[in-house]
């Protein structure tokens, strides 16, 4: 059974240990690294400050994958951030991606003040990019840094 859990001091060793592939390093960052600036949220130049939000995925007991999102209802442009979504690279293209974007879009549409989602991904991610596609969200014509940046409208 799929499961999103948040992380604890029981399981972020274990999310620590997930990894992508080789030649998928350059898209995301470690999860270990997540964990941490999770404790300090995050700042941006063009959008403020983040109060993050780190998830492990699970398949019954085994983790299987790493979510964050962040929060930050002073910013018009989106108050919700999708800032994390790895899958490790034995579970990859089971369906776990897709779960963990349903869930984080259906968590982030019961909270009342959340009105844009936002995601960002390097250009060269097409799988990444076909995904978020297919959970509804638009590429706007701008970027978070130097990647693309897109946005789903949940009310």
């Amino acid at each position: 059974m799929l499961d999103i859990r948040p992380v604890t001091r029981d399981n972020w060793r274990e999310l620590g240990k997930l990894q992508v592939r080789e030649s998928q390093t350059h898209f995301v960052a470690s999860n270990i690294i997540s964990i941490a600036e999770a404790q300090f949220g995050g700042d941006y130049t063009e959008t403020g400050h983040w109060d993050m939000f780190p998830h492990g995925i699970y398949e019954g007991e085994m983790p299987v994958g790493f979510l964050m999102y962040a929060l930050n209802f002073e910013c018009p442009k989106m108050q919700a951030l999708i800032v994390r979504l790895m899958v490790d690279e034995k579970y990859q293209g089971r369906g776990y991606g897709f779960f963990a974007m349903k869930w984080i879009i259906n968590n982030l549409y019961l909270n009342d003040r959340v009105i844009k989602v936002g995601i960002s991904y390097e250009p060269d991610n097409v799988v990444a990019r076909s995904l978020y596609i297919k959970c509804g969200f638009i590429e706007i014509g701008e970027k978070l840094g130097e990647e693309v940046l897109a946005v789903l409208r949940v009310r």
